[in-house]
Formats: structure tokens, C-alpha cells, sequence
């Protein structure tokens, strides 16, 4: 891949026929960003590497008098030789003459108004050009004391767009009119340079948008680059910002974090740049308050294997992701509430299962479909501790029984010996042939075992017979 790239920008430096020009706007922006125009013979992207639904978007725009381009990680990835997973555009046209162009599209969005175009799953996302904001009018563009933008419904050019855009790899314009690559701030040579890089003031642009901080760590570990020290430099100190965006919000851009294939290094550089705590403060709190719990290997095993679920092509549940992260913090606040309470173990760990996962809620908005099934996963491990023996068949039948095996065996690998000993009594059960499970229940349930959990059942004292009565 580097060998395609290297090749590409020998072309592109080396080759006679690049242009550059240069555009800087007194009255929009303070930031001069240079613009180098790619023409088509001296780059590598081809419209076979498009998705035939954004070609259909990028050329009735064209054919109907705007201007229309594909941006950002779409020409981004293919010019690194990756597979862009999202096809984005942006035009001149304003969203609601989108809307008439298209019957098969619906806007979306309050603080930017954007336009979805939809082939059946597939959704093409098409923004008009981004302006700057007047401060004057409240009503298309607003931010908030620390620099937040609340609305931002300003359109301008493309110049003004591509210096609203994040960082420098992202602005890059290919024109569908003459298949040219626009390429502004040194987009191109920071992609060859492997470096994220900021456009604009760093902490004005993070104050913006504290997104922006997640951005960087994630482009940095998903294209194999590294974050400028002039864009890393304010994160460590505005990380906490991040305690303002929105929960709904944080759900997606966490599961982009986690379920792209790069968890493990996405979670050591986001710790590197502490922006692991303001997404997840009870796990960091655990970790500052028991430095020899379990939980920080627990941690990057679910990472890894999150990683190598990936990388194999198969499904990744956030519901057993939420459960295993949690699961620590989990029994720390049962442990809080049994002692506080007197209740029993299983009690306090019920108890504690809705404190934690709305604790959690409020940096994270996890959907009701996920968190409840995160619980269902937490119960499941009180009940295959009680469910042993001919018991377990029954248990077998859970709708969540695997996702609950499964964590009981990640669990095994960092706690006791009792634990240990019943993942190895589960996975003998689960794996073993349906003529062989009645005998393992069987010894299982002669042997008397009890998890900690369980406690001895009273005797019925025997009933005086009728004639004893009598």
C-alpha cells in the first residue's frame, strides 16, 4: 500500500502537470489554505472504485447546473488503497433544492442541515458547502460560552468549506465535472507524510466541536498515522469537554472508536491523551482506586479479541462489549451496596446493575436494546454459578445463554480458582455431544458443588402421617 502511495505522490510532485493555485479570503477566514488541483492523469482514483450510487448523486447535481464533488474519507481511503466504508458529497445547492432533485431523499440534522439519499440500505449523504458564521444571526449559527457550535446552517464556497472541515486529510475534493482531485492545506502531502493535522487553531477547532479529539485519535490508529504535535498539544487539556456532547451522540462515535478493527491501539492512544475518562469514568475511577484489579487486562483482552472478531468478518455485539468493560465497576458497586444494605450478594449485584449502567448513560447514550441485554449478560453470570447439574440444560435455552458463556470464560482468564473451575465445567458441558451432557450434568449434581452465591436449602420436616394423627 505504502508503495502505491509513494509512487502516486512521485507522480504527483514530479509530474509536470499539477496545478496549484491559492485562495485566502480576508473577509471569511484568518487561515490561508492552499489549494492544489489534481487533474485526472496524475492521480489514482478511478470511478470504478465509487459506489454506483454516489455517481448517480455526484452527476444529476452536475447535470442539473451545481457544483458536486465526493469528500473527504471517501477519496481519502481510496487514495491509501482502502475500501471506503461511506461515499460523502458536497454541493452548492442548497438542502431543500437537493430535496427536489431527489424523491428518494430526506433531510436530516438540526445543527447542520444535511440531505440523505437513499437506494434502499445504502445512504448517500450529501451537505452543502460550509460557510463562516456571522455572529449576528442566532438563528442559522450559534455557539455556546466555551466555543461549542450549537447550530451551524451557514453555507459559502468550497474554499470556506474546506477550511471548516477538521483536519487536512479530509480536504480532499474529487470533481466529478473534470475528474480533478481538489486538494486544500496539504491534504495530499500529509497523507504521504502519514501525519493528522489540524485545520485552523487547534483548541478553537476542538472548543468547536470536541468530537474532533475522538477524530484525531481514530484517524491516527485507523489510517496508521500520527496526530501532529501542534493538533495533539491542547487535547490532554480539553479533554474534559467531551463531558458536554451529547450521550446520543457519544453512542456512535464510541462504537466507530472500538469496532473498526483497531481497539487495542485506540484505547492506548486515547488513554495517552486522557480521552478515555471522560467517556468512561467509572472504569478509570476502579483503576485509580484498585490498581491491582483485574480490570486493566480484562480491558485489553476485550479490545483484542473485539479486534480479531473483526478482522475474521464477524459481528461484534455492543451489548457484550458494555457488559465485559462494565463488569468490574459492576461487582466494585455491588460490593458498595451489600455492605451499605446488608443485602445479599445476588441482590446487590441486581441492585447494582441499573446504577451502573445509568451511570454509564450519561457520557454514553447506550440505546435500551443494548443496555438491557448488557444486563441480561450480568445476570447470566449469577445464574450459571446456581445452574450447574441438570439445571444447566435449561439455562442452555437462554436467548442471551452464549454471550453469558462467553464473558464467563474472559472471566475465568483474570479471576479465582472457583471461577476458573466453573468456565471449565460449562465449556465441557456446552461442548460436549448430546449423548455425553446427561452424564456430566448428572456427576455434576451428585457432586454437591455450590457457587458462593448459593446457600443450603432447608429440610421439609416430615409430615405426621394421617394414622399418626389420628
Amino acid at each position: 500500500m505504502f508503495r502505491r502511495i509513494s509512487q502516486f505522490c512521485k507522480q504527483l510532485f514530479d509530474g509536470s502537470e499539477t496545478e496549484i493555485d491559492t485562495h485566502f479570503d480576508n473577509k471569511a477566514s484568518a487561515t490561508t489554505l492552499e489549494l492544489e488541483v489534481i487533474p485526472r492523469n496524475a492521480h489514482t482514483i478511478s470511478r470504478n472504485q465509487i459506489s454506483e450510487n454516489a455517481l448517480k448523486v455526484l452527476y444529476r447535481l452536475h447535470k442539473s447546473g451545481f457544483k458536486a464533488y465526493l469528500v473527504g474519507g471517501g477519496v481519502r481511503d481510496i487514495l491509501l488503497g482502502l475500501a471506503p466504508k461511506d461515499f460523502d458529497v458536497v454541493t452548492n445547492a442548497k438542502p431543500e433544492e437537493i430535496k427536489g432533485l431527489f424523491r428518494n431523499s430526506r433531510l436530516v440534522g438540526r445543527r447542520f442541515r444535511l440531505a440523505h439519499i437513499v437506494f434502499g440500505r445504502d445512504v448517500i449523504e450529501v451537505a452543502t458547502f460550509r460557510g463562516h458564521h456571522n455572529k449576528s444571526n442566532d438563528k442559522i449559527s450559534k455557539s455556546n460560552a466555551e466555543g461549542r457550535l450549537l447550530r451551524d446552517n451557514v453555507y459559502g464556497t468550497i474554499e470556506e468549506d474546506a477550511e471548516r472541515r477538521d483536519f487536512t486529510v479530509n480536504a480532499l475534493y474529487y470533481d466529478i465535472s473534470d475528474f480533478s482531485i481538489r486538494s486544500y492545506g496539504g491534504g495530499i502531502r500529509d497523507i504521504q507524510a502519514g501525519v493528522i493535522k489540524m485545520i485552523g487553531d487547534p483548541e478553537t477547532r476542538y472548543r468547536e466541536d470536541p468530537v474532533r479529539m475522538i477524530r484525531a485519535a481514530r484517524f491516527a490508529t485507523k489510517l496508521n498515522m500520527q496526530i501532529a504535535p501542534e493538533t495533539a498539544e491542547p487535547i490532554i487539556r480539553l479533554s474534559s469537554l467531551l463531558q458536554d456532547i451529547p450521550a446520543a451522540r457519544m453512542f456512535e462515535e464510541v462504537l466507530k472508536l472500538f469496532f473498526s478493527g483497531k481497539a487495542l491501539k485506540t484505547f492506548q492512544l486515547m488513554n495517552e491523551h486522557q480521552l478515555f475518562t471522560p467517556l468512561f469514568p467509572q472504569i478509570t475511577q476502579l483503576l485509580a482506586e484498585d490498581p491491582q484489579s483485574p480490570l486493566a487486562a480484562m480491558l485489553e483482552q476485550v479490545f483484542k479479541n473485539t479486534d480479531t472478531r473483526i478482522k475474521e468478518g464477524k459481528t461484534v455485539n455492543p451489548a457484550f462489549f458494555y457488559a465485559a468493560v462494565l463488569w468490574y465497576p459492576l461487582q466494585q458497586k455491588a460490593r458498595d451496596i451489600a455492605l451499605e444494605s446488608g443485602l445479599s450478594v445476588y441482590d446487590a449485584n441486581i441492585a447494582a446493575m441499573g446504577d451502573v449502567m445509568e451511570q454509564q448513560c450519561q457520557t454514553i447514550g447506550i440505546p435500551r436494546r443494548f443496555s438491557t441485554q448488557s444486563k441480561d449478560i450480568w445476570q447470566l453470570q449469577l445464574r450459571l454459578e446456581r445452574n450447574t447439574g441438570t439445571r444447566g440444560f435449561k439455562l442452555l435455552e437462554h436467548p442471551k445463554f452464549r454471550a453469558g458463556y462467553d464473558l464467563l470464560l474472559l472471566r475465568s482468564e483474570f479471576e479465582t480458582k472457583e471461577v476458573k473451575k466453573l468456565a471449565a465445567w460449562w465449556k465441557s458441558f456446552v461442548e460436549a455431544s448430546e449423548e455425553d451432557r446427561p452424564d456430566i450434568a448428572r456427576k455434576a449434581a451428585k457432586s454437591g458443588n455450590r457457587s458462593r452465591n448459593s446457600k443450603p436449602r432447608r429440610r421439609r420436616k416430615p409430615t405426621a402421617s394421617k394414622s399418626a394423627k389420628e
